[in-house]
């Protein structure tokens, strides 16, 4: 476990320090461990240089294993935990800010009807970390768009719906009709960040129309400050998912500008580890989420 936990916390932070630090461990410590599970294995799994680290192909074979067996291990402690406590092991999701405002809500109290005794732990955060997570063990589905190509190695995913990019402003706003995002240069913007799972889309939105950026352009994942800017006096436009204001949006706080961002609409799915059996846990999650979202499709 020391030997795998080593290897795996290297490429998360992509340096010998940066998995130190995580393992609470010395720099020297962690180089060692690595090199007796070199030497185990008998093949070189990292190429180790002044910019960090890479993967040989031999590692790039080794490393689904090694997360697969660690987030299995995390998954039987977890078990065990609440064996000991006298309940059943609690479900561990990980969420992306449009999908636990949007759609979790419903999906929990669906599932709680199904499994009643099974507490469920919810974390949202950025799709890089999640997708780490997903893959350490730290949760046993993921939902939110499908993460970048290199990352999905060893992960399915399982499409619920499509979700779109939106402008999102403060019902009133003086820009409320605006058709060109090229028009909001003077605007407050606010703009996911790098490693938001939209950044990409947006990027590429931009790039399409011309748009170097905003001079005024904030970036942000927090949907508190981003509530609080879009509906208070700074008057920001929020570009961002749908789902994260579609409350706002349905209690008349908010609208979407007119613009044309369908080429940012993009898939939201369940994601999973490959090639591991599903709890009943699981399975019933899997089809509360199935279910709430076929719903959803037809109000």
């Amino acid at each position: 476990m020391r030997h795998l936990s080593a290897f795996v916390e290297t490429l998360r932070g992509g340096s010998l320090k940066a998995a130190a630090e995580r393992m609470f461990l010395t720099q020297p410590t962690v180089s060692k461990t690595l090199s007796d599970l070199e030497t185990i294995l008998g093949v070189t799994l990292l190429n180790r240089g002044r910019g960090g680290v890479s993967l040989t192909r031999e590692g790039a074979v080794f490393r689904q294993f090694a997360e697969q067996g660690l987030a299995a291990v995390s998954h039987g402690l977890a078990s065990l935990d609440a064996l000991s406590a006298g309940r059943a092991a609690p479900l561990r999701i990980g969420t992306l800010p449009s999908v636990s405002a949007d759609l979790l809500p419903d999906v929990i109290l669906r599932f709680s009807a199904l499994s009643p005794a099974t507490p469920v732990t919810v974390v949202e955060g950025p799709i890089t970390d999640l997708i780490n997570g997903l893959r350490a063990g730290d949760f046993d589905l993921l939902i939110g768009r499908m993460g970048p190509p290199d990352r999905m190695t060893g992960l399915t995913f399982t499409q619920l719906y499509s979700e779109k990019v939106i402008f999102a402003v403060a019902r009133g706003h003086p820009r409320s009709e605006t058709t060109d995002a090229a028009a909001l240069a003077d605007q407050r913007i606010l703009y996911p960040p790098p490693g938001a799972a939209i950044r990409p889309l947006v990027d590429r939105f931009m790039i399409e129309r011309g748009i170097a950026g905003y001079s005024h352009q904030i970036e942000t994942v927090s949907g508190a400050f981003g509530r609080a800017m879009t509906l208070g006096a700074a008057q920001a436009i929020w570009i961002i998912s749908q789902g994260v204001v579609a409350d706002d949006i349905a209690a008349g706080r908010m609208l979407a500008l007119p613009i044309d961002t369908d080429s940012m609409s993009g898939p939201v799915g369940i994601m999973a580890r490959a090639e591991e059996e599903p709890t009943p846990a699981i399975r019933l999650f899997r089809q509360a989420l199935q279910e709430t979202s076929k719903r959803s499709d037809n109000i």
